[in-house]
């Protein structure tokens, strides 16, 4: 057991396994539907970044490399000037959804480096431009750039070509859960001198605002390096910090000149320091102000070529008069260690130094997304933020029915700058890389998004903040069964309690998708575009008219495997509780029904052996949609294996079983794919054996679905034969697309039309490894199709695992296929470990798209790379397919 180990068992018993202090803070506040009080649901245009530094926020705050407490009361996060820039670098630039050619994008350079569950140490690194940061050139480029061209970044701009840059290394180490240390490393990356003013800044989330009765809490100048910070409900603080050249006090309030033109009672507005850094406009003013509710003392520092100059700062609970005592530098290396040992025993040994290098940035850069989500709903809709009224706009607009949503806590976000905000089935994955570093906090997480405060009373979970209304695959049943195995694999016994009450709540949740997704009580389910955004020629949430009706592939299989899934989880829970064994028939029987749709009406197609969405107009014939995509991939994910104990343990189950399946013979009705295995273990599945073989032929395809990165969400079959089909007149038409989007669909900022997504990929692999353990080598099929190689189905697993850790591995060339035409820059001395892990990648080329900085999902590749069972950072081109060499068989 670690120091960390130690830790997180003392948190877990507490009701929320968390520390106080953590990330918790946003990367990006502004441009999000909380902060939208506007007439026409416009996130992006009410609140835009060039606003955000002098509007206070209503529902959190934001910063670059921060944390705060748990409630968010008070804030802290390192502000730049590079002596250039028109604005104090105080929060990440990026375009807003309009404003760039494949929507919203982050245009900065920053990385997770290092974190462990309770925060104890945290590494953060930031790339800051010496030369004026290229704000207008990137908006100016992007605008200009249509769909078709690609992203223009900011590696693009040429700013970082001469090395003219700091690197910003912000870390900090906890003496404990009240007490830490933080280290400010700044370093030249170029030749000549620059210079750069720091502000390690201080404040409190403005609710006094908004609520009357709320008291305005206070930081206080006590010392040239030291204030006091006095809040209601965090108590009391110290801030010290080492001999600076100044320091400034001011208001987190709204600077009301530069949003309307109207005249500020005080100069101590939320943008001051902007001013007095930049402007030189009221310093003197801040200087002499005594107490605020925004503090921060100042760093004028002019850095050499290649020097690294370090600022010290402690925030703590407890008055220190020694506040930095000989030695104190010892709490990062200590901290350091903790974490050194804390991930040694989590993670494999037997493994490369790159593939742990991108297995720790994994968790880590997880770890760094955990974020403070603050959303009343109905308080949103009834009350103003200060600036534009209570509309009507808005209160019959966005997210109008889910009132009684009152978020306030602790989640692990996509990407805290992309998507600052949870979604229901991003959160299940991540639940899945949490369990590996703090299986309490990733059950928690899975709870959380079901408690009444989130769920609709008619079982409906949120999806996303931009609707909650939209419809996720139903995949937590799946991740609630993942994290109890893996953290029964882990600690030798798994967690029942936690299994019955996710099972409870999901019964609610079933309930729900089958009275309001299965239109016709056919078992054939709808749901719209469930998450995968663009991947149908037309927008699948909504009707094209009263008279049509898609029947959706996906939809189908979503319910099957979530049926299964119930099925598995009941089982399990009634090994100790008996009560639970007639759910597990229920549950069995409605994957009976929802296999029996899938395979017996127009969802399979025998001609293309392939499942696609089908289109019903009024009393005509099904129209297939005959993409071949993912949609049709799905129903591999319903597969489950049920070993001889089951029928032993449960003779109800297997009664109840025996009699439906004869039930059903005798009455010529369908019957789901069930094969028993020499030790009398049953699979399950909802594809028979032959279509199974038809599928993989279709999947391990490199001219189709197997691309060197693994499997695309569109088929390359569409690139010469993109498919087309007119409906009333107007024509929709679908290619294979494997960069970014070039469709409009859902904002255009995301790809599912070819690209290759980690999450669909980890499912694929999961569920062939489970088809692999039962069939053994009495299933072969050929990988790539038309190399010669007939692999078993565990081998072909171990196959794709490898082709999507090769995503981020670096190559012979020493180069990540992520990093695209960008490897010049990481293979430059000091960034050669760097790593970033993107919402999707290239179908082809395998670089990295869409959001950038750890979109939570691609935290995946850590268990991947756990279970790959690789020791050499080495490539070799085999038999059509890259693999790892083992160490000692070269032939392996």
């Amino acid at each position: 057991m670690s120091a960390e180990h130690n830790r997180l068992s003392i948190n877990s018993k507490k009701p929320i396994p968390l520390e106080q202090w953590g990330p918790y803070l946003s990367e990006r506040q502004w441009g999000t539907v909380r902060e939208d009080y506007g007439h026409f649901g416009d996130a992006w245009g009410y609140l835009p970044f060039d606003q955000s530094h002098f509007r206070t926020y209503r529902w959190g705050e934001d910063g670059i490399a921060g944390i705060s407490d748990y409630f968010q009361n008070l804030c802290f996060a390192v502000a730049f000037w590079n002596g250039k820039d028109k604005i104090l670098k105080e929060r990440l630039f990026g375009l807003g959804n309009y404003e760039g050619n494949h929507g919203e994008d982050v245009k900065e350079l920053y990385y997770y480096q290092d974190n462990i569950p309770t925060h104890y140490y945290m590494e953060y690194l930031y790339k800051y431009p010496q030369n004026e940061f290229p704000y207008e050139d990137l908006k100016a480029t992007n605008r200009s750039r249509t769909m078709l061209d690609p992203e223009y970044e900011i590696l693009d701009t040429g700013v970082f070509n001469a090395d003219e840059y700091f690197d910003v290394n912000i870390t900090y180490a906890k003496q404990n859960s009240q007490d830490i240390f933080i280290k400010i490393d700044i370093t030249n990356r170029g030749i000549n001198m620059a210079p750069l003013t720091v502000l390690p800044t201080l404040w409190f989330y403005n609710r006094w605002s908004y609520s009357p009765d709320e008291p305005k809490p206070c930081i206080r100048y006590l010392t040239k390096t030291s204030v006091q910070v006095n809040h209601r409900r965090l108590g009391e603080y110290y801030f010290y910090f080492q001999n600076p050249d100044d320091c400034l006090f001011t208001e987190n309030e709204t600077n009301l000149n530069k949003v309307n033109g109207a005249v500020n009672e005080t100069p101590f507005v939320k943008d001051a320091f902007h001013d007095a850094i930049i402007e030189g406009t009221n310093r003197k003013r801040l200087r002499n102000k005594n107490e605020g509710t925004k503090f921060s003392p100042v760093y004028e520092l002019n850095v050499k070529g290649g020097e690294t100059k370090t600022i010290y700062c402690r925030l703590t609970n407890k008055a220190d008069v020694k506040p930095f005592i000989n030695g104190f530098e010892k709490i990062f290396a200590v901290r350091k260690q903790e974490a050194d040992e804390f991930y040694k025993v989590i993670l494999p040994d037997n493994i490369s130094d790159d593939l742990k290098n991108i297995q720790r940035k994994a968790l880590a850069g997880m770890l760094w997304s955990k974020q403070y989500y603050h959303y009343d709903v109905k308080r949103w809709l009834t009350t103003s933020d200060g600036i534009t009224p209570v509309n009507e706009g808005k209160s019959k607009g966005r997210n109008n029915d889910w009132t009684h949503l009152k978020n306030q806590d602790i989640i692990a976000m996509p990407d805290k700058w992309e998507y600052p905000w949870y979604a229901a089935w991003d959160l299940a994955f991540h639940c899945i890389s949490l369990v590996m570093v703090d299986p309490e906090f990733a059950k928690n997480q899975l709870l959380l998004i079901m408690r009444e405060w989130y769920m609709k009373p008619d079982g409906q979970l949120p999806a996303y903040e931009w609707n909650f209304s939209d419809v996720n695959p139903p995949v937590q049943a799946w991740a609630a069964m993942e994290v109890y195995r893996i953290e029964k694999e882990t600690c030798g016994t798994g967690d029942i309690i936690f299994l019955k009450r996710v099972f409870q709540k999901l019964l609610i949740n079933f309930t729900w998708w089958i009275n309001r997704k299965d239109r016709n009580g056919n078992n054939i389910f709808e749901g719209g575009f469930l998450g995968l955004d663009n991947i149908g020629v037309f927008n699948r949430s909504h009707n094209l008219s009263d008279q049509m009706q898609l029947q959706q592939a996906d939809g189908t299989s979503w319910m099957g495997m979530y049926a299964l899934n119930m099925m598995d989880m009941a089982l399990e829970i009634a090994k100790h509780d008996i009560a639970f064994e007639d759910t597990a028939t229920k549950f069995f029987e409605h994957f009976v029904l929802i296999s029996e749709a899938l395979n017996s009406h127009s969802l399979w197609n025998e001609d293309d052996k392939f499942y696609y969405d089908s289109l019903r107009i009024g009393n005509a014939d099904p129209l297939p949609m005959r993409i071949q995509s993912i949609v049709g991939l799905t129903s591999l994910f319903a597969v489950s294996i049920m070993d001889k104990e089951v029928f032993e343990r449960l003779p109800d189950f297997k009664k109840r079983v025996a009699w439906f399946e004869n039930y059903r013979s005798k009455n010529n009705l369908f019957w789901p794919n069930e094969e028993r295995g020499d030790g009398e273990e049953i699979l399950i599945s909802l594809v028979k054996k032959d279509r199974l073989i038809h599928l993989l032929h279709r999947m391990l395809n490199e001219e189709e679905f197997l691309s060197h990165g693994g499997i695309r969400a569109l088929s390359k079959y569409h690139e010469a034969h993109p498919y087309s089909v007119t409906i009333d007149g107007t024509k929709y038409e679908i290619q294979y697309d494997p960069g970014d989007s070039t469709s409009n669909l859902f904002g255009g900022n995301s790809n599912w039309r070819g690209p290759v997504w980690i999450p669909i990929n980890y499912l694929i692999i999961r569920s062939i490894r489970k088809y692999g353990e039962f069939y053994g080598d009495n299933l072969k099929v050929e990988c790539p199709v038309g190399s010669g190689v007939f692999l078993n189905l565990m081998d072909v697993s171990k196959v794709l695992t490898e082709r999507v850790v090769s995503l981020l591995a670096i190559d012979e060339k020493g180069e990540r296929k992520l990093n695209g035409n960008q490897n010049w820059f990481y293979k430059k001395t000091g960034n050669e470990k760097l790593v970033l892990f993107y919402e999707y990648f290239h179908g082809d080329t395998g670089s990295g798209l869409g959001a950038s900085h750890q979109t939570g999902w691609t935290s995946l590749v850590a268990d991947l790379i756990g279970s790959c069972e690789v020791k050499k950072e080495e490539w070799k081109e085999g038999t059509g397919y890259e693999v790892f060499i083992d160490e000692d068989e070269e032939d392996s």
